[in-house]
């Protein structure tokens, strides 16, 4: 009564063969690992993240009303002039006017 597989071959594999062959057949299951990056930490203060981003409101805003001002006119009357104007008409300014908090001396 025999035992076991038949060999694949003319001859047994050995020892080393049948390690290397199991190696390969796992390595080929194993998804490719996920590599993550971790975010850089943002090391500004508030104060300066706040005025970063009032300036980022500035330009935007400009940006929108070159936007508007490149529009045609046949699209004027559509609702991305509507909202680009609702922008553009947007005070600013207030909010430039603001000046945060500082925090517990962290500042």
């Amino acid at each position: 009564m025999p035992r076991g597989r038949i060999p694949e071959g003319e001859h047994t594999l050995s020892n080393a063969e049948r390690q290397a062959r199991y190696r390969a057949r796992r390595e080929a299951d194993q998804p490719a690992p996920a590599v993550r990056y971790r975010q850089p930490v943002d090391r500004r203060s508030r104060l300066q993240r706040w005025n970063d981003l009032i300036a980022g409101l500035f330009v935007l805003q400009a940006e929108y009303a070159a936007w508007y001002e490149a529009l045609p006119d046949s699209l004027r009357d559509t609702a991305t002039a509507a909202a680009l104007l609702a922008i553009i008409e947007l005070d600013l300014d207030e909010l430039a006017a603001i000046v945060p908090p500082r925090g517990y001396g962290r500042d």
